[in-house]
């Protein structure tokens, strides 16, 4: 078999890399496409996988169907010489186009509700398969198939991740013996247009009060300003989910590593004016994750959090309880794929069939 994979944000490098050494292993033939991206390059050659870019990407509405058009083409040409069977994406709408145009099967995830308006003209209509954790909120029709897990399982699972010690000392904490990360975004993607999360006061007294008991680390999207680089995190992208396991708290802007968080059990502030997706509020309900649609009310929230007793040994455990009927979605993911068509009859007919992966 030969398959297609889209990267289009880092994230999607860790969705999909377990699932592509299984895959070959198995001795399938994958072909990687890429964001031109300079984390995403990196976080792919840490991983050892080779790609080929498709573009760097637009930020406007205008410039994003521009390069929708332009990247189709060039997807196209790729796709053809490269005689692709199936493709896999988080919802790209460039290889759900092409897969359409070759009559060939697209296997499209998604975990974002507030996404589905624009995947509804461009991606789910080309698209064969849209699987999506079991807690989503949308239903998307006679495509849609359910997991139980939530898409951070795909690299968060305790099958293949285990949390190294050694990056403590990469972090150089000096006198203190925790550190709090704090996350904010670029604002680029299309359903951040309109959006907002922590603002430059909320940021700076943040630091000023969890200077007080942790080293504070900043992670950012896009370019600090000059007052935050002191905190800037320095450490290979690949060894983020060490230092978010080993965070006694987390405060961003990006529901990604929010929901990394939580699912690793470190406690976890998410700050951003989009509606709560479905991970994120399944990670609310578990007691791990709070949320803020705007920067009012954080402060008094972080200043009794930060003396509250055990606050990540209960994360912890609320994290455990939560994924405790969880499968193995990257198992899941590779047995449709190898499977498939007749893994979309399995989970059709009855979706308790996945529980096998766990």
């Amino acid at each position: 078999m030969k398959l297609l994979i889209d990267i289009g944000h880092p994230g999607h490098v860790h969705y999909f890399k377990n699932a592509i050494q299984i895959l070959k292993s198995h001795g399938h033939d994958i072909l990687i496409t890429a964001r031109d991206k300079g984390i995403i390059k990196n976080l792919l050659q840490s991983y050892g996988l080779s790609f080929v870019c498709r573009g760097r990407g637009k930020n406007s509405r205008l410039g994003k169907l521009a390069y929708m058009f332009k990247t189709d083409m060039k997807m196209l040409l790729i796709a053809t010489k490269f005689k692709a069977d199936i493709f896999l994406s988080f919802s790209s709408p460039y290889v759900a186009q092409v897969a359409y145009l070759l009559r060939k099967p697209h296997i499209a995830i998604n975990d974002t509700e507030h996404t589905d308006k624009i995947h509804s003209i461009f991606t789910y209509p080309f698209s064969t398969i849209i699987i999506t954790p079991q807690s989503y909120q949308n239903k998307i029709g006679r495509k849609q198939i359910r997991f139980n897990n939530i898409v951070e399982g795909l690299y968060l699972h305790k099958n293949y991740f285990t949390p190294n010690n050694d990056v403590i000392s990469l972090l150089k904490l000096g006198d203190y013996t925790e550190f709090v990360l704090l996350r904010f975004v670029s604002w680029n993607a299309h359903h951040d247009i309109g959006q907002s999360g922590i603002n430059i006061e909320l940021k700076r007294e943040l630091i000023k009060i969890l200077s007080n008991k942790y080293k504070v680390l900043i992670s950012s999207e896009g370019k600090l300003d000059d007052e935050f680089i002191d905190y800037q995190i320095d450490i290979p992208p690949y060894r983020m989910h060490d230092v978010i396991y080993h965070a006694s708290l987390f405060i961003g802007e990006s529901g990604t590593m929010a929901s990394e968080s939580a699912f690793l059990g470190t406690p976890a502030v998410y700050i951003n004016s989009l509606p709560l997706m479905c991970y994120l509020k399944l990670e609310k309900e578990a007691g791990i994750l709070e949320y803020f649609p705007s920067s009012d009310g954080v402060l008094n929230y972080i200043k009794k959090l930060i003396h509250t007793p055990n606050v990540k040994e209960q994360s912890r455990a609320n994290a455990s309880k939560m994924k405790k009927n969880f499968i193995d979605p990257t198992a899941f993911l590779t047995w449709f794929i190898e499977s498939y068509p007749q893994s979309e009859k399995t989970m059709k007919a009855n979706s308790d069939y996945q529980n096998r992966f766990k």
